[in-house]
């Protein structure tokens, strides 16, 4: 009997618990090890940061659904691995032994990198987590009733663009309901070299697309910002030229300031020798497979992807929900294949496949493959978008609750966009 121990419990880790122990069966132990007791579906943050959703629509309990499919869990934070000894060190001083680990910690959010920022100890918020919503939400309540500037976007080294958008589009519909648009000047500061870069190098019509969104909706926006700094109600950032020298100085006032941060891999991962690149993310092959231990592989934020291109100010590239699935479906074949006495074969699909709300509308866009040349590059905006992502939502945390191992990407999102002519490298 193998144990197989997963390392994260969110868009990654909770799909390959269930995906390994539907191809392994019992014959085989699944463990699941994360610092706190429930899955939070991220994508829906956005919503609950404006009061579209409760925290209890989008956080799931995911002790006892993982237990009736026969699946242990462990809430505790990992300290430590210790990758030549096969086990984890936990919180506590305890240990787990494992024979293959798969790491879907997602990323450790870098605030450390501009100063005066994140929702702790800075002067911005962020969406990245469920507390983290709720923080700008509580500070939200209070902005509406003495409404000012709001800025959005995403700091130097971001790369996952598409939820400043989102956020920017979402806050502005919310203060539309609320007919105080008309108060509140916004401003998107965004790394990217041009709206809609998206760290992608663009996808079909994004940058048209989204800065006609930008202007419809009376935001304003700076490229190529590097932040600086953050103080309270002032945000710094140099705006660079294509060369990457300095153009322009601005101080964007703001009374709540939303900004996404770079990415880091999270402590323990980041610390394991010859396990990661220098920003901690995991060294993977095309397997998924770790570079240095055979019995270590990782899917999602947590891995090295390098960037699609080399831009003024860095930006990184996203690893979205399709990938992030298609990743975990290749590393639970693969365990089962060397189980088995075969050989790992199986890839993740490394294209980029993205629904974004808009608040009242959507966008979508399907790059494939995510490194330009591509054989597809479409984006597309309609109402359908906004009312896909509310049905996947509601499918995914569905998911999580009865221990569903159907790759959900593939099964509705590629069909709702038309998988089969994308297969055939057609636009859908």
């Amino acid at each position: 009997m193998a144990h197989i121990v997963i390392m994260g419990a969110g868009l990654g880790g909770m799909p390959a618990a269930y995906e390994i122990h539907a191809i392994l069966g019992r014959e085989h132990r699944v463990t699941v090890v994360n610092a706190v007791d429930y899955f939070q579906f991220v994508p829906s943050n956005p919503w609950l940061a404006v009061g579209w959703r409760e925290r209890e629509e989008i956080v799931v309990p995911i002790a006892e659904p993982l237990r009736k499919k026969g699946i242990n869990f462990v809430g505790r934070p990992v300290t430590a691995i210790d990758a030549p000894g096969n086990k984890l060190m936990l919180d506590g001083g305890d240990e787990l032994a494992y024979d293959y680990l798969v790491i879907t910690t997602g990323a450790k959010l870098a605030f450390d990198d501009v100063a005066g920022s994140g929702p702790i100890t800075g002067h911005t918020h962020s969406v990245c987590t469920v507390d983290h919503a709720e923080k700008w939400r509580a500070e939200y309540e209070q902005f509406l009733k003495n409404p000012g500037p709001i800025v959005i976007g995403a700091m130097p080294g971001a790369s996952c663009f598409g939820p400043a958008y989102e956020f920017a589009f979402i806050v502005s519909s919310d203060l539309r309901r609320r007919k105080i648009r008309h108060k509140v000047p916004m401003t998107f500061v965004t790394s990217e070299p041009y709206i809609g870069h998206l760290g992608l190098a663009g996808v079909g019509d994004s940058k048209s697309v989204l800065e006609s969104e930008l202007r419809d909706r009376d935001i304003k926006w700076i490229t190529n910002a590097k932040t600086m700094r953050v103080e309270a109600g002032k945000l710094h950032a140099t705006e660079l030229n294509d060369k990457g020298e300095s153009y322009r100085e601005h101080e964007v006032p703001f009374k709540l300031a939303m900004m996404l941060p770079a990415f880091k891999g999270v402590d323990a991962v980041a610390a394991t020798p010859e396990l990661c690149n220098p920003r901690g993310f995991v060294l993977i092959d095309e397997h998924q497979r770790s570079k240095k231990y055979a019995n270590i592989f990782a899917a999602g934020v947590c891995v090295a992807i390098p960037p699609v291109e080399a831009t003024p100010v860095p930006t990184g590239a996203p690893k979205t929900g399709y990938m992030i699935e298609s990743m975990v479906s290749a590393i639970a074949h693969n365990i089962a294949a060397e189980l088995a006495g075969q050989p790992a074969t199986a890839k993740g699909t490394w294209n980029a496949i993205c629904l974004a709300d808009m608040g009242d509308t959507g966008a979508a866009f399907v790059a494939l493959p995510q490194i330009p040349p591509r054989n597809v590059n479409w984006f597309k905006k309609g109402k359908w978008v906004h009312l896909a992502k509310v049905a996947f939502e509601k499918y995914f945390i569905r998911k999580m609750k009865t221990g569903n191992s159907e790759p959900v990407y593939e099964k509705y999102v590629l069909k709702a966009l038309g998988i089969v002519r994308l297969e055939r490298h057609d636009a859908p």
